[in-house]
């Protein structure tokens, strides 16, 4: 049988001060591909957990995950958040 479990995304970006050569790097190459007009490209990470019911608020437990494993707090930003259950 399986437990409920909620779905919370962390999205991980660097700082805005931060410089991002693979955003860069992407940006560069968009003319090459006929693509003008796109600036400020900027690359980061996003994860998903499942959160069982009973370990916790969904979303404190993945700030915590977080804060502590998943982003640089010195270079890195994330936003947490808790997906709607697909009807």
């Amino acid at each position: 049988m399986d437990h409920p479990v909620t779905r919370v995304v962390v999205d991980v970006m660097l700082k805005p001060e931060i410089l991002d050569p693979q955003g860069q790097a992407v940006e560069r190459a968009l003319p090459s591909l006929d693509l003008e007009g796109v600036t400020g490209v900027r690359i980061g990470k996003h994860i998903e957990l499942e959160v069982a019911d009973g370990a916790g608020d969904p979303e404190a437990v993945a700030a915590t995950v977080a804060d502590k494993l998943l982003a640089n707090p010195v270079i890195e930003t994330y936003t947490v958040r808790v997906e709607q259950p697909s009807t």
